[in-house]
């Protein structure tokens, strides 16, 4: 986040590792990002290997139901303006988000 304290930008911060999101949020930030939810997943998480959830990944609703269960499955940070939002990695997204 130090980019964008550097650049005075004001953001939020969401923990969704100490406080979930919904099945609802998760599916809110998968149209917002242009991806599905399993597109945005870290397949070598051990939560995401131990429920095999490989084998869903491409059921939008369930992999949203296993990302609100299992927080850690996410990518992050994710930054989300407005309509829009982007993987944190690599940066350069971020400024993409920034410059809009």
């Amino acid at each position: 986040m130090l980019l964008l304290n550097e650049n005075n930008i004001n953001y939020d911060l969401v923990e969704y590792l100490k406080n979930p999101l919904s099945v609802r949020e998760v599916m809110s930030l998968s149209k917002k990002l242009g991806l599905n939810p399993g597109e945005f997943v870290r397949k070598s998480e051990i939560d995401f290997k131990e429920n095999h959830l490989d084998k869903i990944i491409t059921d939008n609703n369930k992999m949203a139901i296993s990302m609100s269960k299992f927080p850690k499955i996410m990518e992050r940070p994710i930054l989300v303006k407005g309509d829009k939002a982007v993987l944190g990695r690599p940066l350069e997204n971020i400024l993409k988000l920034i410059d809009k």
